[in-house]
């Protein structure tokens, strides 16, 4: 696949604002000057030595919890009220309308089509926010388990074990977000080794909160379940993944519930963190910083979509993709920078065991579509009350998004 990429520079945010990805072409060197300037990024894609200490991420929350609900930690990225999400809402619908034509005329979905499980991105919506609603208009179930990232797992020092939230209620848009009852049958049910039961983990991670307002702007009584997926290697992450999955079929079985229409699965994860600015010190562009480097780095992480998450789940191909994302010496390690590694391979395993467990069938994927903090386009934000951006996107700092739909 050649992309070409509509670019225009911003310098007042030092950013490039883009149009639509052009999907066959070769791509221009026009304006390549203007996107070789760069700034400095407030994320990296893993904690390292020198971060900040709990206490510290604690008090850069943009909203504090309050009693028994969730705050908000990035209040900048993600909104925090209902005419922003609408507005939101308004924008990223008419940048998605195309995508969703083609794909229903492709597959034959429809507004009712409801997806098992999905991998969607936690970006800026600023950025990402085309891909959002790809996959969450086809979230129909009340009641669903979100897998995140746990960006900040080194400063807990915290591995091989999952994280819950102890929370009633997350903070929404458009009001307090129910946790659902199921979180405490699950704890329930699991060894007391799986897991731990930690809200300064939770309230420090981004990747789940960037996704509940879009699942309440769907749905205003949606239930949520927040699991953290920490570093850990295969065979713990296959074994925690049996777990769970035996938990939530004793569960799902006695209540008659059924997988999309009663219960959502959703992995968090941005694809590829790209570039050798604004990356705490480190760079992650081993295939240069031009135009080309670009397009082979977006083209590796298709590749990755394309071999390993889509089409019917194999948890072999899941394996690869985590030790293709991971030294398998050592998990800490990247060898490509998906800050997705561990909650994608884990959620898919958990939802792909579930459907065979109780549909007798693979779970199947498609890629709804792929995009980037450089070809996506901007989101108009002057009336949106100060959201925006938290990061740059040119040639030596962007990031991945692919959002992808299980059936």
């Amino acid at each position: 696949m050649n992309i070409r990429i509509i670019l225009r520079y911003d310098p007042k945010n030092n950013q490039t604002k883009r149009g639509n990805i052009m999907r066959h072409g070769i791509c221009g060197l026009v304006l390549l000057a203007a996107i070789f300037l760069w700034g400095t990024s407030l994320f990296v894609p893993c904690a390292k030595a020198g971060d900040p200490s709990v206490k510290e991420l604690l008090d850069r929350a943009g909203i504090k919890p309050k009693g028994d609900q969730r705050g908000q930690m990035d209040t900048v990225g993600f909104v925090t009220t209902a005419r922003q999400m609408d507005n939101v809402m308004t924008q990223c619908n008419e940048l998605a309308a195309p995508r969703h034509k083609t794909l229903e005329d492709q597959y034959g979905w429809t507004s009712e089509t409801a997806f098992i499980a999905g991998v969607c991105p936690h970006d800026d919506y600023y950025y990402a926010g085309r891909l959002y609603p790809l996959l969450l208009s086809h979230v129909k179930a009340k009641t669903v388990i979100l897998f995140g990232v746990f960006h900040k797992a080194r400063v807990f020092d915290h591995k091989d074990r999952l994280v819950f939230d102890s929370y009633k209620t997350w903070r929404g848009p458009y009001g307090p977000v129910n946790v659902a009852p199921l979180r405490d049958e699950i704890i329930g049910q699991l060894p007391d080794e799986d897991y731990v039961v930690n809200n300064d983990m939770q309230m420090v991670e981004h990747s789940v909160e960037a996704i509940v307002p879009w699942l309440q702007a769907y749905n205003r009584n949606v239930e949520i379940i927040s699991i953290l997926v920490p570093y850990m290697t295969w065979e713990t992450m296959d074994r925690l993944a049996a777990d769970l999955s035996t938990a939530l079929e004793k569960i799902l079985r006695a209540k008659k519930w059924r997988l999309g229409e009663d219960v959502c699965l959703i992995a968090s994860a941005d694809a590829v963190h790209y570039g050798d600015s604004g990356w705490g010190g480190s760079s992650y562009a081993e295939f240069g910083t031009d135009v080309v480097g670009y397009q082979r780095a977006v083209e590796r992480d298709l590749s990755l979509a394309r071999n390993h998450l889509s089409g019917p789940v194999d948890r072999d191909h899941l394996k690869e993709f985590l030790y293709t994302c991971v030294d398998r010496n050592d998990v800490m390690t990247y060898r490509v920078t998906w800050c997705g590694r561990f909650s994608v391979s884990f959620g898919l395993n958990v939802a792909s065991r579930l459907t065979e467990a109780m549909e007798d069938r693979q779970l199947e994927g498609r890629i709804l579509d792929y995009g980037t903090s450089v070809s996506e386009a901007s989101l108009d934000t002057k009336d949106l009350d100060g959201l925006g951006s938290t990061a740059p996107n040119n040639f030596r700092h962007f990031v991945g998004y692919a959002a992808i739909g299980y059936e």
